[in-house]
């Protein structure tokens, strides 16, 4: 990747060079700190940024989202990671078992043509998130970026008691970048109600941020072990939709029941 001035190239079909759709919004203080367990907390704002991809994972494309909120660490400011939605199956046992990294299946449908930007997230036959816009021009700026997220690793009890084999721990997710480039888009993000994934309900939009196209420069990315968390406190968390951050049915904050298979039907 070259300076933020200078748009990429890439050969037709090529998927390295595809950019990442990014969505900030606002929601409430209120509603982050309902879904972040103890010993993470909010930060001074309550922006959530949605990543929508098409990356090469290791050598063959992955559709996704990412779904953050804001959220501090040990004093660090950071984000929260509520899930990792993908579409290659093999991927998501293996990077919740290795790092904790909170993945699941989802289809997500992304393109550009032209000026025109569409993108929807699919989680069991529901669409959760949408997003339609237009570029209008490229988004300058010189700096580069540093972004902390945070993920758990955990591991329950055998036998499915009320205990763990290993005790949750903050995974510290260090990615270092350069400006690369950006276009801006004019577009609006609509969140729609899942039962599977509910950022509509939980996650409430108060104001648009920003939306922008981005090809980043990765400099650098490093995964480590950051700390314990209270085992104890944290049990109300364990119980999670696959692996979103969601709360589940354990005693935690409710949530509307998925519904039986049955009953699933695909969203508009």
């Amino acid at each position: 990747m070259t300076s933020s001035s200078e748009a990429p190239f890439s050969s037709p079909g090529e998927i390295n060079n595809w950019p990442m759709l990014k969505i900030v919004y606002r929601t409430s203080p209120e509603a982050i700190a309902a879904l972040l367990p103890p010993g993470i907390t909010n930060s001074e704002t309550s922006n959530v940024t949605l990543s929508i991809y098409n990356l090469p994972v290791p050598d063959e494309p992955e559709y996704g989202i990412l779904m953050t909120c804001d959220a501090t660490y040990d004093g660090i400011p950071g984000e929260w990671a509520l899930g990792y939605g993908i579409d290659q199956e093999s991927a998501i046992f293996i990077s919740q078992a290795t790092n904790g990294q909170p993945k699941f299946p989802c289809e997500t449908e992304y393109y550009r043509q032209g000026d025109r930007v569409r993108a929807r997230c699919i989680h069991q036959g529901y669409t959760f998130v949408e997003f339609e816009g237009t570029e209008v021009g490229q988004d300058n700026y010189t700096d580069g970026l540093e972004r902390n997220e945070w993920w758990v690793k955990v591991s329950r009890e055998v036998g499915g008691g009320k205990g763990y084999d290993f005790p949750p721990h903050v995974v510290h997710v260090q990615g270092k970048y350069g400006p690369g480039y950006r276009l801006k888009l004019d577009g609006e993000l609509t969140l729609r109600e899942s039962p599977w994934d509910p950022i509509a309900e939980l996650l409430p939009m108060e104001e648009q941020v920003s939306a922008h196209l981005w090809w980043p420069e990765f400099k650098s990315r490093d995964i480590s072990l950051a700390g314990p968390l209270d085992p104890e406190a944290f049990w109300p968390h364990i119980d999670t939709i696959s692996g979103s951050r969601w709360p589940g049915s354990n005693g935690g904050p409710k949530r509307k029941t998925p519904p039986p298979p049955s009953q699933w039907k695909k969203s508009a």
